[in-house]
């Protein structure tokens, strides 16, 4: 980011398979303020993956610049996502002998995250974030900040979350190519929950899932710890394309007509009503219940939500989701979403906004853009933790060091 005399100027980049999002965030003493925002129709991806670089370049561009004529403000460096079905979560421990007994001291909580981290990967995967889940110290677990306790034998347990290292590689190519330099990569239910989630919402147990055009990634959080990295392939467009193979139409009338009609929950919508279905070739369109659009919309929204809560029962949370699930991205807006995620999870369920930022303005106040608010809060934060503190770092700040 270039200096600037009216301040830091932090900005996260969303590079979605139907659009691409910019947001750029005033950063003042601690304050993320809004300054703008840009959005231009995706190119460049197929299911999910960069297919041509420079195409998706382009799209970056054109989101950028539109964010920094509003920002009135230059952006040099951002912060961007990384999610799909690519990627992949574990938990690690790293274990740190310290010989004798003696005081935790700050870079022993840093250097027993580091040693967890330094685990053995398949081939064509890539680090992307390793959070900190909780420490253990002389075999007693579940110490979240054990500095200055004291201990002869101290163990760090993180969660360590993965991704293709050829499709993170060709993805970094592309945003340089749109002249940008990358100050980090971020899994995108990590960036969208620092914009919709509080503190207390984590210490309540919550999950969030962000749901793209091709794609959808969850995570699950207990208190400061993230529990799972969830990647599932199933996305906005798999609900546009199952409409299109059973009613029969071309992919962009079946998209609009899950805009106009569609709801992911059968009794939400006057079922029994007609609706009108496009035919090709020139022929008159034919009526069909919109019982039967809504059927098929609810079937592929069962199967995402079945899939998110096997994962939250491997992770051990299906009795403590006290706050949740909350739902981010493009899909989301989906009419009928949070019922049957609430249906089938048996948890309550709602849509993530942004929070937190002064001046987040009205018209894009939607599941939609939390991600890329996420992106530049986080990118914002980088910034603050390049400043001295004073404060005792929490568990979530040791891996930002």
């Amino acid at each position: 980011m270039a200096n600037n005399p009216r301040g830091i100027f932090a900005a996260g980049l969303d590079t979605g398979s139907m659009w691409t999002r910019c947001v750029i965030l005033h950063v003042d003493d601690g304050h993320v303020r809004f300054a703008g925002y840009g959005q231009a129709p995706a190119k460049g991806w197929v299911k999910g993956r960069v297919a041509d670089a420079g195409a998706i370049a382009n799209s970056i561009q054109y989101a950028v610049r539109d964010a920094e004529r509003m920002a009135k403000v230059t952006v040099e460096t951002v912060t961007a996502g990384i999610g799909g079905a690519s990627v992949q979560g574990f938990s690690s421990r790293g274990v740190y002998e310290f010989g004798r007994p003696r005081h935790v001291e700050q870079g022993d909580l840093t250097y027993a995250v580091h040693l967890a981290s330094r685990v053995r990967l398949e081939d064509d995967r890539f680090v992307l974030q390793m959070l900190p889940m909780d420490f253990t110290i002389d075999g007693r677990a579940g110490f979240r900040n054990p500095k200055g306790a004291v201990c002869a034998r101290l163990e760090a347990n993180v969660y360590v979350v993965t991704c293709s290292l050829s499709e993170h590689q060709a993805l970094i190519g592309a945003i340089h190519q749109a002249h940008l330099a990358v100050e980090d990569t971020v899994f995108e239910p990590v960036a969208a929950a620092y914009a919709a989630v509080l503190p207390e919402d984590r210490r309540r147990g919550v999950v969030l899932m962000d749901i793209g055009s091709h794609g959808a990634a969850a995570v699950v959080f207990d208190g400061d710890a993230l529990l799972r990295a969830i990647g599932i392939n199933i996305g906005g467009d798999h609900f546009t394309r199952d409409l299109s193979h059973v009613l029969k139409v071309m992919y962009e009338d079946a998209q609009q007509l899950k805009e106009e009609y569609g709801c992911a929950i059968l009794g939400l919508t006057p079922d029994s009503t007609l609706i009108e279905i496009p035919s090709q070739e020139g022929r008159p369109p034919r009526e069909a219940p919109r019982k039967l659009l809504n059927e098929i919309l609810e079937a592929r929204a069962g199967e995402l939500f079945y899939n998110v809560r096997n994962e939250i029962m491997k992770a051990g949370m299906e009795q403590s989701l006290m706050e949740g699930l909350i739902l981010t991205g493009g899909g989301a807006q989906l009419s009928g979403m949070c019922d049957i995620a609430e249906a089938v999870l048996n948890c309550p369920a709602r849509n993530g906004l942004v929070l937190g930022v002064e001046g987040w303005p009205e018209d894009v106040d939607t599941p939609a853009w939390t991600t890329a608010a996420g992106l530049a809060m986080f990118s914002a934060r980088l910034k603050m933790q390049k400043e001295p503190r004073k404060r005792v770092p929490s568990l979530m700040d040791l891996v930002f060091k």
